[in-house]
Parts: C-alpha cells; sequence; structure tokens
C-alpha cells in the first residue's frame, strides 16, 4: 500500500498499512493513529439503568461521576468470566464500549436479566464510531490538530465541537502510554483521520496494535481469558470493586478474595530460542505448571524480542524464574514488558 493511500481512514480495519515494525515503533516512541470499529458502542438507557448494570458487572457503576468510565468484567454466577467492557457515564444514559467478538453473547446474558427495570439496551454502533490514538506524543498530536485534552483522568471524557464536527474525546486507562479515543458520527471519520494523519499521527493497523498489546501485559477476551478463568487470576484489578454490592457471580470473588489468593496468576514470560505455540503447557521443575495463551516477537531498536504471556502457579510466578515450555526455556518477567518502553 502506497503512503499516499494509507493515509486514508481505511473502510474496515486494516492488518497493517505496509511495515508493522514502523507502525509499532509510532506507537512506543510517537504517535499512531488506529481505526476501533473492532470495538461495539451499546447504550443503556432507563430509570433503573444505573441500579441494573451496577448488578450486572464486576465495578462500581453505581458511583461512577457523570463524565467517567470503568472496566469491568461480566460474570456468571459460578464466578467465571463471560465477557469485559468499559462502561461510561454519559448522564442521562451509559455508553458501553465491548469488542465485536463479544456483542451477540453480552446482548443475549443482558436480555436474559432485564426482567421488571425500566431498562433499554440498544446497539448504536451505527451511530458512534472511534478513532484510537496513542503513543508519547499523542497529546502533542491532538493539539497541533486543535484539541486540547492535557486535563483529562483515565477514562475520563469530554465532549467538544471540532471544525463543526461534534466529537467525544476519551482519555485510555494505560500509564505506560497516552492513548485517547474519539467518538464521533460515522460520517465524520474520513475527515478526522485525515487531519490527524496531517498533524503527525501514522496510520497503525492491527498487527502493530496486537504487538502493544502484549508488551503491556494487556490480557485480550477469548484468547487470554476464557470462560474457565476466575476474575482474580488475571491479574486485572482495575475491573474489580470490593464494596459496590451484589453483582452476579460476586459470592465467588469475595470467597477468594476472603481466602488470600487464587492458585494460578496471569504473568509474561521472555523466550529464549523459538516461540512456542499459544496453547503450549509450560512446565516448572518437569511438571505442568500453566499454559501460554499469547507469543510474539516483538521488533525493538535493540532488537527482536521473542514475549508470551500466560498463566503459571502462583509459587513459580517469580520474575526470573527460569521455565520451560515444550523444549524451549522461558524467564517469567514483569508485565508491562519494560524493555518495550525504554527510549
Amino acid at each position: 500500500m502506497t503512503s499516499a493511500v494509507s493515509s486514508h481512514h481505511p473502510s474496515a480495519p486494516a492488518a497493517d498499512f505496509g511495515d508493522v515494525r514502523g507502525e509499532f515503533r509510532a506507537l512506543l516512541s510517537s504517535c499512531g493513529i488506529y481505526d476501533l470499529s473492532s470495538r461495539a458502542k451499546v447504550e443503556v438507557t432507563g430509570s433503573d439503568r444505573v441500579r441494573w448494570l451496577n448488578g450486572m458487572v464486576t465495578n462500581n457503576v453505581r458511583d461512577l461521576a457523570s463524565g467517567h468510565g470503568v472496566y469491568a468484567f461480566l460474570l456468571n454466577p459460578q464466578g467465571h468470566i463471560l465477557g469485559d467492557l468499559y462502561a461510561y457515564n454519559r448522564g442521562d444514559t451509559l455508553l458501553l464500549d465491548i469488542d465485536q467478538s463479544q456483542l451477540e453473547k453480552t446482548l443475549a446474558h443482558f436480555g436474559h436479566y432485564i426482567i421488571m427495570d425500566d431498562v433499554e439496551v440498544a446497539h448504536v454502533s451505527d451511530k458512534v464510531a472511534a478513532i484510537g490514538i496513542g503513543g508519547p506524543r499523542t497529546p502533542d498530536i491532538l493539539k497541533a490538530a486543535g484539541l486540547e485534552v492535557s486535563e483529562l483522568a483515565p477514562l475520563q471524557f469530554a465532549d467538544t465541537v471540532w471544525r463543526e464536527i461534534a466529537l467525544t474525546v476519551v482519555r485510555g486507562d494505560n500509564e505506560k502510554l497516552p492513548t485517547f479515543e474519539l467518538w464521533l458520527n460515522p460520517s465524520a471519520l474520513a475527515s478526522v483521520w485525515d487531519a490527524l494523519v496531517k498533524a503527525g499521527a501514522q496510520p497503525v493497523g492491527n498487527s502493530a496494535l496486537e504487538l502493544l498489546r502484549i508488551a503491556l501485559g494487556i490480557p485480550r477476551y477469548g484468547q487470554d481469558i476464557r470462560e474457565r478463568d476466575l476474575p482474580q487470576e488475571t491479574e486485572q484489578v482495575r475491573a474489580l470493586n470490593f464494596s459496590k454490592g451484589c453483582y452476579i457471580g460476586q459470592e465467588i470473588v469475595e470467597r477468594i478474595r476472603s481466602r488470600g489468593s487464587v492458585h494460578r496468576t496471569f504473568a509474561g514470560f521472555r523466550v529464549q530460542g523459538g516461540l512456542p505455540a499459544a496453547g503450549t503447557k509450560i512446565q516448572a521443575e518437569g511438571k505442568d505448571a500453566g499454559e501460554i495463551t499469547s507469543v510474539v516477537s516483538l521488533p525493538l531498536s535493540s532488537g527482536e524480542f521473542p514475549f508470551a504471556l500466560g498463566y503459571i502457579r502462583r509459587e513459580a510466578a517469580v520474575p526470573g524464574k527460569q521455565l520451560a515450555a515444550d523444549g524451549t526455556k522461558i524467564v517469567v518477567t514483569s508485565l508491562p514488558f519494560a524493555e518495550a518502553f525504554k527510549h
């Protein structure tokens, strides 16, 4: 794909724009812009919406201030994870941000639990599109394009009008890299995309975003988080609130908390050799002690770094500990993968 073409917003999420390494580098050291049509938007309305959603998810929606969001899990009554989402309080509505792959299952789950509640759930992706933009220079690029975002806290958003286009600017929740989402009418996607590219943002495809996800140690539902996993095993404490009261699956989450731990934990691994496949068992002292869930070779300026995510028995999850995966030596590493964020 030529650079003249690649600056335009793709009609569907692109795997890459011809240079995965360069795109990944832009996210780490400059500013990348990316399509977010793989995320669905769902609106929750009705007078019972806050109470109802608070009883459905693991985080605190009841006390969520207007203009702010939270990350949360959906659980079944046995405490297993059915999905994950972001919930944002837009004042008279709640807006949910859900991966498209989970949309059907999530809407069916919601429908099962709306009984006598004044709640309506509507899929609104045809009205609300999203562009992502991230990397150390992102605030400068947004400013150069005429968007001032410096005061937003993680998962806080602000409505604005830019060149007569209504936009919602949402700050991401990653501490390592500044990221933002722009929510807007689909008809305005191309013009906003082109303006940000003109201001210096580099178009980035899904392949580079996947490299970044793994370097940051963020588990993906359906790959690193499965229905058989328990919330505390995933290390995503940001999804849990222990003082919000009852919700589906809460008894199990509380029981794990009061007992003090789970047997397995999510971790990162430096791979010393060829990349093991996702699903490969991890051995400690010759015994099965976990499994690999995501693998990647990170193209860093200092060289290629084979890296993996997965689950390991808690007693083996010591940074620096050497383990094996299908005969390949792997070393437990803290997340995020620090080597990727050295400048």
